[in-house]
């Protein structure tokens, strides 16, 4: 695969405000990042208001541009995907790529693209060790699933039976966004979830991949990263602030989850 056919990633932060992205040649995936935000985007001569909460995907075809009203600070991962790439794939398939297009999606939850986003992420924030070979694995992996659920070739329907409905997903991801700091039960989310504990549970991982505590556990390591690169707070207070007992919980986590310590995140700012 050539270079160019590979995924662009950048970690973007705007202010509260309006925001004129333009149309850029390659479509585009903006998937959501740490707290809620009330976020309204007009694209494509369409408009869609909304409480954006951490993993909500946005899917941009190329030539579109947007229009984002920021009600807070907002950050999110925009991953480019090659137009040439997915031409492709589709050719590959059997399919005719002049008659393929990338359907306008908002505020949309999909496993398979945040899995593949937050993996590149990580590759990108590690100094792309695995190189162009793991590269290329997750641009073929998304160019394949925006092609099959994604674009005019694709059936109607995007969501799952298998898990949370939509509303309730997003509201209980943006609870846990929102109080990391805070005790994060599983009987807690089940209430607002309004579900039974059992239920809730089987639910949740159905919906995420990961149980209710692998999840808090992840986030609250990411928001404590975040929050050791941007300021000058010490270890133990960023731990409290998300959750953890005390510093060297927070250590033990991070080393476990990310490979670093909270030294090696304050020394990056």
């Amino acid at each position: 695969m050539a270079r160019g056919q590979l995924l662009s990633a950048r970690v973007l932060t705007d202010p509260a405000g309006v925001v004129e992205a333009p149309a850029r040649p390659n479509p585009g995936i903006v998937i959501h990042v740490g707290r809620s935000v009330d976020i309204a985007c007009t694209r494509a001569g369409r408009c869609h208001r909304g409480v954006s909460v951490h993993g909500d995907v946005d899917i941009i075809p190329s030539g579109v541009s947007s229009r984002w009203e920021l009600k807070d600070e907002d950050t999110a991962l925009i991953v480019g995907v090659p137009s040439e790439l997915l031409q492709t794939i589709a050719e590959e398939s059997g399919r005719d790529p002049n008659r393929i297009e990338l359907v306008n999606r908002f505020q949309i939850r999909d496993p398979q693209l945040e899995h593949i986003g937050w993996a590149l992420k990580a590759e990108m924030e590690a100094g792309y060790p695995n190189g162009d070979l793991f590269l290329e694995g997750l641009a073929t992996a998304a160019a394949i699933h925006l092609l099959n659920r994604h674009s005019s070739v694709s059936p109607v329907t995007i969501g799952s039976n298998a898990g949370l409905p939509g509303y309730r997903l997003k509201k209980v991801l943006g609870y846990i966004e929102d109080n990391l700091g805070g005790d994060l039960s599983v009987p807690e989310l089940a209430r607002i979830a309004s579900l039974s504990v059992s239920h809730f549970g089987a639910s949740f991982r159905a919906s995420v991949g990961q149980s209710v505590h692998q999840y808090v556990t992840r986030r609250r390591v990411e928001r404590a990263r975040m929050l050791l690169q941007q300021n000058g707070h010490a270890v133990s207070e960023v731990a409290l602030a998300t959750g953890f007992a005390h510093g060297s919980h927070l250590a033990y986590h991070m080393r476990r989850l990310l490979g670093i310590s909270p030294s090696e995140c304050v020394r990056d700012r």
